[in-house]
């Protein structure tokens, strides 16, 4: 996928340093009236073109392949091979959120074009863990996320070694193979959402989601870094391949995008440019917006939860309006209680 980058909307605001023209969109799949046509768009720029979905299931294919332990290997827990599968994830989320931090921020190799947020990363800030936003979010993520992500993936390779899981395979049902890898993204959604907005009552986001919620500002560490709490309810995802047939990779897809995928949409810029173009698709303005004002797109946008339940900002003044009466009246809510 490639574009120039010249956009009219770029330095548009005091609140915005770039915002993308129209409306927030939704995944049209769930439209009403049907909509086939932008559904076959909104599936062709995820699975046709360079895009996150696709770059998560060749490297899915290709650590199966090659740096994946073998199911004799799996079938009793031992040291090496876990510790293989933690050092994996490390070196992928170094490799991922530490390179676009060094191409985005530290050399700041596209300057602020597509950055949404004017300000740079928070330093000697008082609001994060070692006040400075950067070290706060590299040890959350570290610490908390990468360990329950491992904790899962390790369960899983541990019961599929050993029988206890579901399993697919390409010959028995080609079909049904080839949708799981569309399957996963919209069960991944309706999960987030509603974890979300349980971590969003009053007592679960002050002692866990307000952690993630330092980061206003957001940056490539910022997307799983959560506190213990919210690692493990974020990753109770991955109980579907425990009920649903599947297969290894589609695990391995799954712990990616849910894993790497926050790396690219908290990015803060909304494409990676090189050589004056914009080669891949990173933040939305919709989880953007949600870290700006808080109240509103708990959900991503693979499904309309936040359409459905109210909670919905299409980039508006009237969405912003919108969002910040929801949150004077939380505010309210919780000073009565």
């Amino acid at each position: 996928m490639t574009e120039t980058t010249s956009h009219p909307r770029e330095g548009v605001s005091r609140e915005w340093n770039y915002r993308p023209e129209g409306s927030v969109e939704t995944n049209p799949l769930f439209a009403w009236p049907p909509r086939p046509i932008a559904t076959l768009i909104w599936l062709k720029k995820s699975w046709l073109e360079l895009s996150a979905s696709l770059l998560w299931l060749v490297l899915a294919g290709a650590v199966y392949a090659w740096l994946q332990p073998t199911y004799e290997t799996m079938r009793e827990l031992t040291p090496a091979w876990m510790l293989q599968i933690w050092a994996r994830n490390v070196g992928l989320i170094c490799l991922l959120a530490g390179g676009l931090h060094l191409w985005l921020y530290r050399y700041r190799r596209q300057g602020k074009l597509l950055k949404f947020d004017h300000r740079d990363q928070a330093e000697n800030n008082g609001n994060f863990s070692f006040r400075n936003q950067l070290f706060d979010n590299m040890f959350w993520t570290l610490a908390s996320s990468v360990s329950f992500w491992t904790l899962w993936e390790i369960a899983y390779f541990w019961s599929a070694a050993n029988g206890w899981v579901p399993t697919l395979s390409i010959a028995g049902n080609p079909t049904w193979f080839v949708a799981m890898f569309l399957i996963i993204p919209i069960w991944s959604s309706f999960h987030f959402y509603w974890v979300h907005r349980l971590l969003h009552w009053p007592p679960l986001y002050r002692a866990a989601h307000a952690l993630h919620h330092r980061n206003i500002n957001v940056g490539p560490w910022s997307g799983i870094s959560m506190h213990p709490i919210e690692s493990f309810l974020f990753y109770t995802t991955f109980l579907f391949h425990w009920v649903v047939a599947s297969h290894p990779v589609h695990f391995l897809f799954h712990a990616y995008y849910q894993s790497l995928g926050p790396v690219l949409s908290h990015s803060g810029f909304e494409g990676l440019v090189v050589r004056d173009k914009k080669q891949l698709e990173m933040g939305t303005f919709y989880h953007q917006l949600h870290h700006r004002y808080f109240e509103c797109n708990y959900g991503t946008m693979e499904m309309p939860w936040d359409r459905w339940f109210g909670s919905f900002h299409d980039g508006s003044e009237e969405g912003t309006k919108a969002a910040r009466t929801r949150m004077r009246e939380k505010l309210v809510t919780r000073v009565g209680n």
